[in-house]
């Protein structure tokens, strides 16, 4: 008898939550076309590159989406805070005052 339970369905990139039609043009100007291919990315290294292929520096915000993004890609079961790019907003301006003297 055949197994009877149904395969989980693969994630695409317009799953993930804070995802949007600009960041889906983002991911294919960088060549991301997958949550697999997303799960190995540093946000940082997209950040920078999309910077160097736009030519401009990108708004910060860019940067927490994509780590936003990059975390919902290595776990699917992330808390439903985390899956906001402004949780990931919070958590780089908070590392930012620490830094200052």
């Amino acid at each position: 008898m055949p197994n009877s339970t149904p395969l989980p369905k693969e994630r695409r990139l317009s799953d993930l939550a804070s995802i949007g039609p600009a960041m889906l043009r983002d991911f294919e100007h960088l060549g991301v076309r997958s949550v697999a291919q997303l799960a190995v990315c540093e946000p940082q290294a997209l950040y920078e590159r999309l910077s160097n292929l736009t030519g401009h520096r990108q708004d910060p915000c860019v940067l927490d989406t994509f780590t936003c993004a990059v975390a919902q890609a290595k776990n699917p079961r992330l808390p439903a805070a985390q899956k906001k790019w402004w949780y990931w907003s919070r958590l780089r301006k908070s590392a930012f005052k620490r830094t200052r003297p």
